[in-house]
């Protein structure tokens, strides 16, 4: 009965160890924290794109991975490429913004 009893244990702290370490972030992958933080600077960044009136943003595709911001899609003019980049800068939490915008 000992034996069952520290074998039960032993499994359980094995499965919690492993279900923590599911969440820890990697080189590649981030954790549900950072994940949750990078969908909130893709809102962000987004609403900042919807409030350049000179923009086009319906045609902009916004991704966040750990900071970095890429910015993808099609756009009028090189003009608006920057004031695209520029938006994406001013908001909190970005780290870089890579510019894969297309002039169309």
């Amino acid at each position: 009965m000992k034996i069952a009893k520290a074998l039960t244990a032993l499994f359980g702290a094995i499965v919690m160890t492993m279900a923590v370490a599911g969440c820890s972030p990697t080189a590649k992958t981030e954790g549900t924290g950072g994940y949750i933080d990078d969908s909130v600077i893709t809102t962000k960044v987004k609403a900042a794109l919807l409030g350049q009136k000179s923009i086009q943003s319906t045609q902009i595709t916004v991704t966040t991975f750990k900071g970095k911001v890429q910015l993808s899609g099609f756009v009028r003019s090189q003009d608006e490429a920057k004031e695209a980049v520029d938006a994406a800068k001013t908001v909190v939490g970005v780290h870089s913004v890579e510019n894969d915008l297309l002039v169309k």
